[in-house]
C-alpha cells in the first residue's frame, strides 16, 4: 500500500474513532449546560433534562430531574451515553450514576466569564464540536471587548445585584455575576464580603446608585417595591431599580453572559451600547 493511501486510511479510522467517542444521547442535569447544547445547535442529542431547562421543556424533552433532585430510574430509561452534572447535584447521586456505568461529566459553577468560555469549549469537545464552540467564544469575546470599550470612563456607579430574596443574597467577588459589575464600570457594594448573605441595613448603608434584581416572578416585583420604600437610597430616588431576566443573567454561557451585560450597560448609561 502506498504511503499516501496508508495515511488516508489512518485518518479515516481516527475520524471513525472520534465520532464513536462523541456523545450522541445526552441527559443534562444542569440548565446552563443544556443552554450550551442549544447555542451550538446540538439540541437533538438531548434526551433528558431538568424542569429548570425552559427551552428544552418547551421542546418536550423528557424531564428526569428538578434543580437538585434526580430521578435515577428516569435517567436510565433515557439510555444516555453522557450525563452532565454540577455542584447542584448531590455527590451521592453522582456516585450512584457512575456505579450504574453511566459516563458523568461534572463541571463546577463557573466563577468568571473566562471560566464560562473554558467550560463552553469543553462541552463542545465532548460532543465533537470544538471548532464550533471556539468560534462562538471568539465572537462573544469580540462583543465583550466592544461593550467594555463603550463604557464611559470615570463614572463608576455603586451597584447592588440581588440574586435572592428569602434570605437576601447578593453578588460577591470571584463570581461571574460580579463580572457584570466590573465590566460595566461599576463598583460592587459587596466587594468586601466573602459570602452573599446580607441584610437590608447593609444595603442601605452602602447606598447603591443602581439595584438589579435577578429573582423570578412576583418575588422580583415585591423586592423592587420594597426598595422603593426607602427614599434615602440613591437608587430609589432616581428610580434606578431594575429587574433582570434570571434565566439569561444566571445561565453562564458566553452568549447569554454578553447579552445580559449589554442590557445592564444600557440601563446604567441609558444608551444603546451597539450605537456608542
Amino acid at each position: 500500500m502506498k504511503k499516501s493511501h496508508l495515511s488516508l486510511v489512518i485518518f479515516l479510522l481516527l475520524q471513525l474513532v472520534s465520532q464513536a467517542q462523541e456523545a450522541r444521547r445526552i441527559v443534562s442535569l444542569v440548565p446552563w449546560m443544556t443552554r450550551s447544547l442549544y447555542l451550538m445547535g446540538e439540541q437533538e442529542r438531548l434526551v433528558g433534562c431538568t424542569n429548570y431547562c425552559p427551552v428544552a421543556v418547551a421542546d418536550k424533552i423528557p424531564i428526569v430531574a428538578s434543580a437538585v433532585s434526580v430521578n435515577i430510574e428516569k435517567v436510565l430509561t433515557r439510555k444516555p451515553d453522557l450525563v452532565f452534572a454540577s455542584s447542584l447535584i448531590k455527590p451521592e447521586t453522582i456516585d450512584n450514576l457512575k456505579k450504574l456505568n453511566l459516563k458523568v461529566e461534572y463541571m463546577s459553577y463557573p466563577k468568571s466569564f473566562d471560566e464560562i468560555c473554558t467550560d463552553f469549549i469543553r462541552i463542545g469537545k465532548l460532543i465533537g464540536q470544538s471548532t464550533k464552540a471556539k468560534a462562538i467564544v471568539t465572537q462573544q469575546k469580540e462583543r465583550l471587548a466592544k461593550l467594555k470599550a463603550s463604557v464611559p470612563a470615570g463614572k463608576n456607579p455603586k451597584i447592588f445585584i440581588q440574586i435572592g430574596a428569602r434570605p437576601l443574597f447578593c453578588a460577591v467577588p470571584n463570581t461571574f455575576i460580579d463580572d457584570f459589575i466590573q465590566f460595566s464600570g461599576g463598583k460592587n457594594i459587596a466587594a468586601e464580603l466573602n459570602t452573599g448573605n446580607i441584610t437590608r441595613e447593609y444595603v442601605l448603608k452602602q447606598n447603591p446608585d443602581f439595584i438589579f434584581i435577578v429573582t423570578m416572578g412576583m418575588v422580583a416585583l415585591e423586592e423592587k417595591d420594597a426598595w422603593l420604600k426607602y427614599p434615602i437610597l440613591s437608587a430609589s430616588k432616581s428610580n434606578q431599580i431594575y429587574i433582570l431576566d434570571s434565566d439569561k443573567t444566571c445561565s453562564p454561557t458566553p452568549v447569554l453572559f454578553v447579552d445580559a451585560l449589554e442590557e445592564i450597560i444600557r440601563l446604567i448609561y441609558k444608551e444603546n451600547p451597539s450605537e456608542i
